[in-house]
Order: structure tokens, then sequence, then C-alpha cells
């Protein structure tokens, strides 16, 4: 069975990939907005289903339904934002979490409706099925998924660091007051918060949807685990959620090979549970401390 661990690796690290993009989008939302946004995994159904539509039903070449769907689900983030949080932002937490779950239930219903209960197919971004490096298969769908998470991680890096639509971000994110007394039109930083959030998503959903077969409730089970990776690697952190979403990725590939297939997320969410006993802050997180 040793033998198997390279390749059962190489998998998970597909997988978690996807989990870190989710993660990814909520920790942003959680940083800009200080929204848990419950409807991210809808995002990546979204995204799913639009390729479905723009490869599918109307034709469009494969490489050109891509970035199609990624900026209608930039475009998308904004009109989620204007639903969802910009009625509600003064209203504290609660109401907004609560509006993005009753946006999570209709979105999905509303997909049901049109598409029914029956999964698409969707064929991989490569013609070409892979390569085998040193007795690893590396199919070429999630070696597709790992380079471009890295590359967008990267990004992300670069464009909070190096520019001044980052700096602006991260003063956002950190004192709304404060940078709209700067001069930072916070309204517009928090808009392009959500249509990024959105884009990853969507991303995450044209990644895996030639893994997993399209279908309505694709969303809710990613947006768990990505919610769960959260957790682990450090609420609102966003190594943390990069981190939390590889480590979740693997350990699930390596329950599922080596204990059950059946429970491998009742293995990934086991794995929740433990942190949240051991260590609640999660990996990145910090402890704490309150006076009574």
């Amino acid at each position: 069975m040793l033998e198997l661990v390279p390749q059962l690796l190489f998998t998970g690290l597909g997988i978690g990939a996807i989990y870190a993009l989710v993660a990814l989008g909520f920790v942003l939302l959680i940083r800009a907005a200080n929204v848990v946004n419950f409807a991210q995994g809808e995002f990546s159904m979204l995204g799913a289903y639009l390729m479905v539509i723009l490869s599918g039903a109307l034709g469009l070449p494969y490489l050109l339904s891509v970035p199609l769907a990624i900026a209608a689900m930039a475009a998308f983030g904004v009109l989620f934002a204007g639903a969802t949080y910009w009625p509600l932002r003064h209203r504290g937490q609660l109401p907004v979490i609560i509006s993005t779950i009753g946006a999570s239930i209709f979105l999905s219903n509303i997909v049901l409706a049109t598409y029914g209960p029956s999964p698409e197919v969707l064929p991989a971004l490569f013609d070409s099925p892979g390569l085998e490096l040193g007795g690893v298969f590396m199919d070429s769908q999630y070696i597709a998924i790992i380079v471009i998470t890295a590359l967008l991680v990267l990004l992300q890096f670069l464009i909070f660091e190096r520019t001044l639509l980052g700096k602006k971000l991260q003063a956002t994110s950190q004192d709304k007051e404060m940078a709209s007394l700067l001069g930072i039109p916070v309204a517009v930083m928090v808009l392009i918060t959500f249509s990024y959030s959105a884009a990853l998503g969507g991303i995450a959903g044209v990644l895996v949807a030639p893994i997993l077969f399209v279908s309505v409730g694709m969303g809710a089970l990613i947006s768990l685990k990505a919610f769960a990776a959260n957790i682990i690697g450090g609420f609102g952190n966003i190594p943390g959620a990069i981190l939390g979403g590889l480590a979740l990725g693997v350990v699930e590939t390596f329950g599922a090979a080596f204990i059950s297939v059946p429970y491998k997320d009742a293995i990934a969410f086991a794995l929740l549970l433990l942190f949240l006993l051991v260590r609640p802050q999660g990996l990145f997180g910090e402890k704490i401390s309150e006076k009574a």
C-alpha cells in the first residue's frame, strides 16, 4: 500500500486546492465585509453550470467558455452583494448570514427547477489524459487545478502586497470607518471583494466539474469542506485557508484509500472536530483571552 502514497498525495492536493480556492473566497469576505457567505459553494455550482450552458447548450469553444463563465460569475458577485449584503449591512452579522443562507437555497432550487436532479458531464480542460512521473500518474485536470490555484494565490499576494488597490482592500478590511475618512471608497472595495470571491468560486467550479458530476448538490458539499478548511487553518486567515484546504483534501483522500470510501466525508469532518477540541483557533489563528 505504501507505493500508493505519492499517487494519493497528488490526488489529495488536487482536491484540496479546490477547497482552498473556495475557502479563500470565505476569508476575503470575512476580512473585507465581516460576513460569512454560506452561498460560496453555490458560486462553484453556478460556475460549473455556466460551463454546461456555454460549451454545451450554446456550443461555444471550451477554452472561450471558461473566461466567459468566470467573467459572468464576477458580475454575479456584484449583484449578489446588492441583494444579500448591502440592504442589511448596518443590521449586524446575523441578518446578512441568514440572507446568504437563503440565497444559497434559492440558487440551488432555481438550478434544480431548470436542469432537474440529473447530473451533467463536462469534458476535461485539456485533451491530454496526463503524464506519468516516478510511478505517479498525473491527470491533466489535477495538474491544471494545482497550477491554476498556485498562480491565483501568487496573484492575490502580489495584488494585496504590491498594488495600491491591494492596500485599499486591506485598509477596508481592517477598519471601514477609518478607510472612509482617508478617502477610500469603501463601498467599491466591498463590491470588488464580492466580485472576486464569486469569481474564485466560479473558477473552482469550472476546474472541479470534469472530475465530479455537475449537480445541484455539488456546491453545498464543497462549501462545507471549504468552511471546515477555514476553521482548521484559522478563521479569517488567508495562509490558513489555503493550507487547511490542502490538508483536508489530503486527509480525506488517504482516508478513502486506507479506511473507507463511503466514510471519507466523515473522516474529513472528524479532523475538523479534532481541531475544535484541541486547537479551536486553527493552525494560524491566535488564541484570544477574555477577562470577566
